[in-house]
């Protein structure tokens, strides 16, 4: 799938409409990420939890409340080079980006993950059955 099908999903998700700016730079990060890891929530989430976000994550799959992030831990926590590949998709700088992904990042994370498990289907299925 498209990194923009992705990120209408995404934006639809976060209840800010299929041409979301935040949408379109989730779904280029979770594209990214999960090159290796089949396009799956896991594939973003495990790269940040070794880059030393462990307890933020737990937060946002968890059922409690969410740990705020910033743009300056995810530029720090995102393995080299996938927060730019995602800033350059969407047009924006890197710091931008990171900014618009701390944001919404959380959030998406949330509403994936109602029970406080990580699923194992592919981010497009996973969207789609919370969309429904």
């Amino acid at each position: 799938m498209a990194d923009n099908d992705l990120g209408s999903l995404l934006g639809n998700l976060l209840g800010r409409g299929s041409s979301s700016g935040s949408g379109k730079m989730l779904g280029a990060l979770f594209m990214g990420a999960g090159s290796g890891a089949g396009n799956s929530l896991e594939g973003l989430l495990g790269p940040l939890r070794d880059g030393g976000l462990g307890s933020k994550v737990a937060s946002w799959t968890g059922t409690g409340e969410n740990e705020d992030i910033s743009g300056a831990e995810i530029a720090q926590a995102l393995p080299p080079g996938l927060l730019a590949s995602a800033a350059r998709t969407c047009g924006l700088r890197d710091v931008d980006a990171a900014d618009q992904i701390a944001e919404t990042l959380p959030v998406a994370v949330d509403k994936l993950t109602p029970e406080g498990q990580i699923p194992d289907e592919a981010l497009e299925e996973l969207i789609a059955q919370h969309l429904q």
